[in-house]
């Protein structure tokens, strides 16, 4: 957003969609929240709350739905302004220095676990070990899954055995995929680039997914590649309400989950920005007043 990538940021500009703070003020109907109640807001923060997908909890998908950062000024500020529904409520114990990245990256990817009734018993692959694919691999070694971490950055190995995983996959050796053809459950990819995907498609199971979260180009592959095992290649967008409320009573039973973040205060945020441009981060960034 910072750099218009999307074509749709308006100048000048207040970035920040992972928020941490404290309710400063309530309106008159707001119930489920209170004044000093530390909370997080996400890449969304309103929506129609009438509509089918609101009512039923999954606010993501409300047509009405608002981002943080488009149209409006961000969280890098003194003060944000949300529906009360998505400020979540952030459970005793969490690291507030720590917990704002999984307003929207650790949602992410979050998600689609609870989506897809993700089990302990799976093979999970994880594609890409950056901000979004290391809370992955957290995630999922948590939940009980056997975990694989494919990368073209064979020095990240020991970041990933670190966090969890249990196999390490240098996508840049020659046939390194092809030895894993019917392996997995599910692969998430986190990359924004385009990928082999046929070959990812082979070494999904009978039934497997393929899901990306990642904002790749484009996805191409052969009808054919999916039809013999009911294979299935999807995407989506940061969980809501619910699916973040969830994922965060998951970090309190599992602290391991927190996400990995290198912390600035706010007068040093043009290195930060410049460390994220230059793909730097281990693995987020946070901004604070006071560090």
């Amino acid at each position: 957003m910072i750099d218009n990538a999307f074509y749709s940021t308006d100048y000048p500009f207040i970035p920040g969609h992972e928020v941490v703070g404290t309710v400063g003020r309530l309106g008159s109907n707001v119930q489920n929240l209170k004044v000093g109640q530390r909370v997080g807001l996400g890449w969304f923060c309103s929506s129609c709350m009438s509509c089918e997908f609101c009512v039923g909890g999954d606010h993501n998908f409300c047509s009405q739905v608002q981002p943080t950062i488009m149209g409006r000024q961000g969280g890098f500020a003194d003060k944000v302004r949300c529906h009360s529904a998505w400020a979540v409520p952030i459970p005793d114990g969490l690291d507030p220095t720590r917990v704002g990245p999984l307003f929207c990256a650790g949602s992410t990817v979050f998600n689609p676990i609870i989506e897809f009734g993700i089990q302990g018993s799976h093979h999970v692959g994880v594609v890409g070990l950056g901000g979004l694919g290391h809370l992955a691999v957290k995630f999922l070694r948590a939940w009980g899954c056997h975990v694989t971490v494919f990368s073209t950055s064979p020095e990240k190995e020991k970041d990933a055995k670190e966090m969890g995983a249990h196999e390490f996959v240098n996508t840049k050796a020659s046939g390194a995929l092809n030895s894993l053809q019917g392996k997995f459950d599910f692969i998430l990819s986190t990359l924004n680039v385009e990928l082999p995907w046929e070959a990812y498609v082979a070494m999904l199971r009978p039934r497997g997914r393929l899901h990306v979260v990642g904002l790749c180009p484009k996805i191409e592959v052969s009808l054919f590649s999916l039809l013999g095992g009911m294979k299935q290649i999807s995407s989506g967008p940061v969980g809501g309400p619910r699916a973040t409320a969830e994922m965060l009573r998951f970090v309190q039973v599992h602290p391991e989950c927190h996400p990995l973040v290198e912390r600035f205060t706010f007068d040093k945020v043009n290195e930060a920005v410049d460390m994220l441009r230059n793909g730097k981060p281990r693995f987020r960034i946070v901004l604070s007043h006071n560090i």
